[in-house]
């Protein structure tokens, strides 16, 4: 299992990582077994939103034994209150929940401390402005959570959430699909009467969002890559077109400061579908002609980063000079952390012969050698 650095954590976490919230579906010793399974293939983060007893014991007796060896993405403000979750800030409620995520889950501490569920102006002052925000950076200070994380669906709240300085690492919903709807407070009223045609390319403000997690040394971890499995199911899915695990997974992963995508799993065969991403082929990985040759889309003329210009004969990585061209355009200047991640590409823009035998091979006709002119001329090489 390849590791992905997650920001400015540090953290080395596994590319496909470890949805929780369907452990408690099955017979606890089924999912303990699932979990360590899951360990045995390289996985290595978990995320425990879910404030029920018998969720975080699941969690909590499979890493008994190798605690050290996973990161936690445990929730502040995830309570259960009269046998049903409860999204609360108020602090007798918020603190014996931590309390019992930390006790059930074990080793004294959390990774990753997880502001729970933003997605309104509402719950972001019901958070940052109010003794709950103290509180999570008291647990901080003691080590008793390593980061400070924030899980939200609206990237307007995960924009604000990076702007504070102090979140290191951000939960977020990803997938083709929500990549080209704007914001909204209510995810599931995301597709409420949509029209293909207001698919136009991702979202400025995801692409911002994006943009500032790089630049900023934010990691991300991905909740909803298959859209609850919408995207398995051509009569579900807003595209009108079925996708496969590997391909979701390989968006996820093409994104900006993404480093792991947490998968849900009910059984061993489901964590090796995921984890078989590993091994998996250009072909089998290929999301872009699947949304290319989709009844809904509208991602002509943009780089998406799927690799289908590969190979270039000046072995430029034209991807990744694109990805960061995208970044460091909408900025006045540079920043300099694009600039030396597009540097240490070795071969950059300036490298193109202008063949573009490149652009006969791109799904969605984006002009690629002019953008490698462009490229060359806004990074200097």
């Amino acid at each position: 299992m390849n590791k992905r650095r997650l920001g400015r954590t540090g953290l080395m976490v596994s590319e496909v990582g470890f949805g929780g919230e369907w452990l408690e579906r099955h017979p606890e010793e089924e999912s303990i077994r699932l979990i360590q399974y899951a360990e045995k293939q390289g996985i290595n983060i978990i995320d425990c939103w879910m404030p029920d007893p018998k969720s975080r014991d699941i969690i909590g007796k499979a890493i008994a034994g190798s605690r050290e060896k996973w990161y936690v993405q445990g929730h502040l403000g995830s309570t259960w209150q009269n046998g049903q979750y409860v999204r609360d800030r108020r602090m007798e409620q918020v603190k014996p929940a931590f309390e019992d995520l930390l006790r059930r889950i074990g080793g004294g501490y959390i990774d990753l401390g997880m502001i729970h569920y933003v997605d309104s102006e509402a719950d972001w002052d019901a958070c940052m402005n109010t003794e709950f925000i103290d509180y999570v950076h008291e647990l901080h200070r003691k080590g008793i959570i390593r980061h400070i994380g924030l899980s939200t669906h609206n990237p307007h709240m995960a924009i604000r959430a990076i702007n504070t300085g102090f979140v290191e690492m951000i939960l977020f919903s990803i997938n083709p699909a929500f990549d080209m709807r704007p914001a909204c407070d209510d995810l599931y009223a995301m597709f409420e009467g949509y029209d293909g045609q207001q698919f136009n390319g991702i979202d400025p403000e995801r692409a911002e969002l994006y943009r500032l997690c790089e630049e900023k040394d934010v990691g991300i971890t991905v909740m909803k890559g298959f859209f609850g499995g919408a995207l398995f199911d051509e009569k579900r899915s807003p595209f009108g077109v079925a996708f496969t695990p590997a391909q979701l997974i390989h968006y996820a992963l093409t994104r900006p400061a993404v480093a792991s995508i947490l998968c849900g799993y009910d059984t061993t065969e489901q964590v090796d579908q995921a984890v078989a991403y590993e091994t998996a082929t250009a072909d089998q990985r290929d999301y872009a002609s699947v949304i290319a040759g989709a009844p809904l889309h509208a991602y002509s003329g943009q780089c998406t980063y799927c690799g289908h210009c590969k190979p270039c004969p000046m072995e430029i990585d034209i991807a990744m000079v694109n990805k960061f061209y995208d970044l460091a355009v909408q900025q006045p200047q540079v920043p300099e952390s694009v600039r030396a991640h597009y540097q240490a590409l070795g071969n950059t823009a300036a490298a193109c012969i202008g063949c573009q035998s490149c652009e006969e091979r791109c799904p969605f006709g984006v002009p690629i050698a002019q953008r490698m002119e462009k490229a060359a001329a806004l990074f200097g090489c």
